[in-house]
C-alpha cells in the first residue's frame, strides 16, 4: 500500500486536493516536496530535510 502524501509545511492529506503539488527540492533534487492548495495560497515556508534549502523564496 502506498504511503499517503503529506504537505510538507501543514502536515495534511494532499488526497483529493485540487490545487497541491508536488516536485523535487530546488536545491539538492533528491527530496520530495509535498505543497498542499492551502499552504500554496498562504505562502507557508517549508525546509528540505536532505539539504536544509528553505522556500519560497
Amino acid at each position: 500500500m502506498e504511503a499517503k502524501k503529506k504537505c510538507i509545511s501543514t502536515n495534511i492529506r494532499i488526497t483529493n486536493d485540487q490545487g497541491s503539488t508536488t516536485f523535487l527540492c530546488p536545491s539538492c533534487g533528491k527530496h520530495e516536496i509535498v505543497r498542499s492548495r492551502h499552504a500554496r495560497e498562504i505562502v507557508a515556508k517549508y525546509t528540505c530535510p536532505q539539504c536544509g534549502f528553505t522556500g519560497p523564496n
